[in-house]
């Protein structure tokens, strides 16, 4: 009877897993498959073998969710079915998984097949992974053979020369697939093939296929072949990157799918460093040129996005020359661009050219361009060129800049958009850091008082931040004399948002070493408990929050002769909530 019971209990797991795979509800099966791994435990690594992958793989037919959760599973199952040794009992279903049609599904099986090949030992991966890749490369349906395509790189470096030949002759055969689903996967997984072939076969047998690619009829199919460029190019010595990829590279860099030339631009940077500094001279300046007046406003803004990188990586004996000859009036094109997500591209970067050109040419060359983006209609073109003024800084001096940057900064502040406003404030700190004290007291500190009553909550909570910054920044004297009046008037303000906004500030002043403890003392804790007879609850408990944050910053005689009483009336509060931080205020600070 002992027995009949222990047999019916080792049956339960996969007796419960079957019921809630079978059942209508999507989210019970999505649950159980989740589980699997505790099941497994449950069986044991012979009946998870046995049993469980088996039954998997018989009742793969589900919502896709389920089957993206079933092929995440698998690819960490390897200790469940007891080992590398054994894991090879993991392909049927993972195999399955990967033939099916929803993308994200087989993506996902293709990694969790990629995982499990590294633990396979190589006879292993000759005799059962490689006859897999091989099924999913001559499967009828594409869904198979782009699969395939994501496992050769994996499976190519540790086995016998023969099968490195089976597996070379069915990628080429990917590479020339009718459907372009497939040759698209292939020219996706080509760098990656490439980087573990040896380089004699690169050279005769895959760079063939990538000069194919790389003029498929198919665009989508050309701008992955593009990918592939920067991989390959790592692999070759200069004279054979400059014979075999370079003039694909020029063809791609004026193709004529817009796509194509985007995708160029994208990699700009990674092309020059893989080519070299000599190919980048002869071949990338003047293509490079060409994408920052391409026709695509696309292509314009991501080859803007690249121009002080591409600077950067420039050889530096030439490097002030290049620019000044080849990029710099492309430059000047770009920031009067009549769309404004090539100028807001430009301006995020055009800053950070003032470092390679040095003082005179930033000042003859680059000045004029960033006093022109200042004033551009665009409020994200002004803000990334403030954003990024530190670059300047270090090269000019801000003082160049200061009296066209205040109209900017004034016009951002007041923009309509909170987010811009939000971004601003945000760099307000580097803002004051730069233009000094003084400027900043006379053109400035208006404009940080005036976000603390912005309508919108975000800016109010900024700008509480934002004075915080600016008091480390210049001290507790300024504070005294230009924050702490203020802030303390709003206490009587009449709108009760502003008056929460006022213990926001002291909230987070108190936590500054920077501040003198009679500010706080003498200023601000009278105020504070003034305010705890307010007629809104809020007012009351923030009032308590903030009595709590100042107790430990406050005299134990202040605590008990100001801080005690004050909140000894506000737990007596009708509001619960008041009440209740009032209770948690004595507890921290031990007034009870």
């Amino acid at each position: 009877m002992a027995d009949q019971t222990q047999s019916d209990d080792s049956l339960y797991p996969i007796a419960v897993l079957i019921d809630e795979l079978r059942n209508e509800d999507v989210q019970l099966r999505l649950n159980s498959i989740k589980k699997l791994s505790t099941i497994a435990l449950a069986l044991g690594v012979e009946r998870t073998r046995s049993e469980l992958i088996p039954f998997l793989t018989d009742t793969i037919y589900d919502e896709d969710e389920v089957l993206l959760a079933l092929a995440e599973q698998l690819g960490k199952f390897t200790p469940l079915v007891g080992g590398p040794e054994y894991v090879h009992c993991l392909l049927p279903p993972l195999e399955s998984l990967a033939t099916v049609e929803e993308t994200v599904v087989r993506d996902k099986a293709v990694d969790s097949l990629r995982n499990v090949a590294a633990q396979h030992t190589p006879s292993d991966l000759e005799n059962h992974f490689v006859p897999l890749v091989k099924r999913l490369s001559g499967g009828d349906w594409f869904t198979s053979r782009t699969s395939a395509c994501g496992l050769f790189a994996v499976s190519y470096e540790r086995v016998s020369s023969s099968v490195k030949a089976e597996l070379r002759q069915h990628f080429r055969n990917l590479c020339g697939d009718d459907t372009p689903m497939v040759r698209r996967a292939a020219a996706g997984k080509l760098g990656e093939f490439a980087k573990v072939v040896e380089l004699d076969y690169l050279k005769s047998e895959l760079i063939p296929l990538f000069i194919n690619l790389a003029q498929d009829e198919q665009d989508s199919v050309r701008l992955l072949a593009v990918e592939a460029c920067v991989s390959i190019a790592t692999l070759l010595n200069p004279e054979d990157v400059e014979a075999h990829v370079m003039p694909t590279l020029r063809q791609a860099a004026e193709d004529k799918s817009w796509r194509v030339r985007y995708m160029v631009a994208d990699k700009f940077t990674e092309l020059q460093k893989a080519v070299g500094p000599e190919i980048t001279k002869q071949d990338l300046v003047p293509a490079f040129q060409s994408l920052l007046k391409d026709c695509e406003a696309e292509v314009r803004a991501a080859s803007a996005h690249k121009v002080k990188e591409f600077c950067l990586n420039l050889p530096p004996d030439s490097r002030e020359q290049i620019i000044m000859t080849n990029i710099l009036p492309c430059v000047k094109d770009l920031v009067s661009d009549a769309n404004q997500h090539v100028k807001s591209a430009l301006a995020s970067v055009i800053m950070g050219m003032s470092p390679l050109l040095g003082k005179d040419n930033t000042i003859e060359h680059l000045l004029p361009l960033f006093l022109t983006q200042l004033k551009d209609e665009c409020p994200e073109v002004r803000l990334n060129i403030i954003s990024n003024l530190d670059c300047v800084n270090e090269v000019i001096g801000i003082q160049q800049l200061s009296q066209s940057l205040l109209p900017a900064i004034v016009e951002l502040a007041e923009d309509t958009k909170w987010r811009v406003r939000l971004a601003i404030i945000e760099y307000m700190p580097l803002l004051a850091g730069q233009l000094g004290q003084d400027f900043f007291n006379e053109k400035l500190n208006s404009l940080c008082m005036t976000w603390l009553v912005d309508h919108v909550f975000a800016i109010r909570d900024a700008a509480t931040k934002n004075l915080k910054n600016l008091v480390e920044k210049f001290g507790s004297e300024w504070a005294q004399a230009t924050v702490i009046p203020k802030v303390l008037a709003m206490a009587r303000d009449q709108n009760y948002l502003h008056r929460m906004t006022c213990l926001f500030c002291f909230n987070l002043l108190a936590e500054l070493d920077e501040l003198d403890k009679s500010v706080i003392e003498k200023q601000m804790l009278p105020t504070i408990c003034g305010m705890a007879g307010d007629a809104v609850a809020n007012v009351r408990f923030n009032v308590a929050k903030t009595l709590q944050k100042l107790g430990a910053k406050v005299d134990k005689s202040l605590l008990n002769s100001q801080i005690k009483p004050c909140l000894d009336k506000l737990k007596t509060d009708s509001d619960i909530d008041v009440s209740y931080f009032a209770y948690e205020a004595i507890d921290v600070l031990k007034l009870s």
